[in-house]
């Protein structure tokens, strides 16, 4: 099985593929490992901002390594910003039914009450370097626009509205095995 875990950034993807982790012990990989290794070692002019460039730099790579894993029979969990929201257009049938894709998107009533949480557990899963961008704004417009694009391509998305409770959606979820 490949769970793609997408979103907007500050969404928690990150504590969620490392909570499926714990649970399933699939190999993990977030795509931000990838793009920070193609920036550093001078393979891409891209910078960490360039966002939808890079989901066109990265995906033709992303999308190879998620068939050789299906066809090796192989479990994974990526997590990362890069996924187009077409992703399903990509696979034939038989790589499509070893993949789940799930995509988490903040209201703006979670954003609106918890802007402060949000801020505060940023760094729960990684260090963040660098945060100052990641204004109630910004964070308003891209969920906004995450929940756009899942609706118009019908891909599946948790709406995270009252509280961010991994362990409650995992329990309703099963996304592995």
């Amino acid at each position: 099985m490949i769970i793609l875990i997408a979103g907007s950034s500050h969404t928690g993807k990150t504590v969620l593929a490392q909570k499926l982790v714990e649970k399933y012990h699939y190999f993990c990989m977030s795509l931000d490992h990838l793009k920070m290794g193609l920036i550093r070692s001078g393979h891409t002019n891209l910078t960490p901002e360039d966002d939808d460039k890079m989901t066109d730099l990265l995906w033709p790579i992303v999308k190879e390594m998620i068939k050789t894993a299906i066809e090796n029979n192989q479990n994974m969990i990526l997590e990362g910003c890069y996924f187009p929201y077409d992703w399903e257009t990509y696979f034939e049938p038989k790589y499509r039914e070893h993949i789940r894709y799930i995509c988490l998107v903040m209201t703006e009533r979670y954003i609106e009450n918890h802007f402060e949480d949000i801020k505060k557990y940023s760094c729960l899963a990684e260090k963040r370097l660098e945060d100052g961008w990641c204004t109630k704004e910004n964070l308003l417009r891209d969920n906004k626009e995450t929940l756009k694009q899942c609706r118009k391509h019908g891909c599946d998305y948790w709406l995270i509205d009252e509280a961010y409770d991994v362990e409650k959606w995992m329990e309703t979820n099963e996304v592995g095995i």
